[in-house]
């Protein structure tokens, strides 16, 4: 039977909670944040603060984005979510906090290649929100994500790229069928239809998204597939190719 990982070293549980300006009240929740499924599985690893967090995450950053951008419309404040919740931010900002000084590993996973070590990263920070979300409730996750991301959605003028672009482009880079769209649902008086619209990608769970046109749904749609992908072999391939000239 597998023992039990004890609580963060108390020097590291100081050092990390002078890097994120909170003291936890209770400290197993920032010990289980911080323990890979590969060092224990299941209920003792942060799979399950990584799912909480992820949520919490969503709902912070969609309304700093309805309060920072009120005169957009959905489709872009879709597109500007996508940009503000993927993968590369959140390891980001896990490495500005040096969380891989206390993050638990299994061996393979640390002496694993970079996307490996960047997706614990990214988890590792959703479980971490996930924890202050338990431990102090959303004005503590306010406080924690906040002052983090606000500069991402400054620096995200104009609207990044249309999401149907950008899914198509993940697929082609994959050498996956394009994207396939259908229409799933309509409501509503017959001068002000919503349509409803999923996306679905080979291999992948699909996605709809809601809209006034035919085409906003989709393009929600896509952003919403979007959140769920890992960008895997694209940035992985682009680290490879920034590390062939170091």
């Amino acid at each position: 039977m597998r023992a039990k990982p004890t609580g963060l070293p108390s020097p590291a549980a100081d050092s990390l909670e002078n890097r994120l300006g909170r003291r936890f009240r209770d400290p197993e929740l920032l010990r289980l944040a911080l323990t890979h499924a590969g060092v224990a599985g299941g209920l003792e690893s942060n799979e399950r603060l990584e799912f909480l967090g992820d949520r919490v995450l969503g709902l912070v950053v969609a309304g700093m984005l309805y309060e920072r951008f009120p005169d957009e419309t959905e489709a872009n404040l879709a597109l500007r979510f996508v940009a503000a919740v993927r993968r590369e931010t959140l390891t980001e900002i896990a490495e500005a906090l040096h969380l891989e000084r206390d993050l638990k590993l299994a061996r393979e996973a640390a002496e694993a290649r970079i996307r490996g070590r960047a997706g614990s990263l990214a988890n590792a920070c959703e479980a971490l929100i996930g924890a202050i979300y338990l431990d102090g409730g959303l004005k503590a996750v306010k406080a924690f994500v906040v002052p983090r991301w606000q500069s991402h959605l400054d620096d995200a003028e104009p609207p990044p790229k249309d999401a149907k672009t950008a899914l198509q482009e993940w697929a082609q880079a994959r050498a996956l069928p394009l994207p396939n769209y259908r229409e799933t649902g309509r409501s509503g008086p017959a001068h002000a239809p919503r349509f409803e619209i999923e996306v679905a990608v080979k291999g992948y769970p699909p996605a709809r998204g809601e809209g006034t046109s035919k085409r906003a749904a989709a393009q929600v749609a896509a952003a919403n597939l979007l959140t769920t992908l890992d960008p895997g072999p694209r940035t992985c391939a682009r680290r490879e190719h920034d590390d062939s000239h170091e």
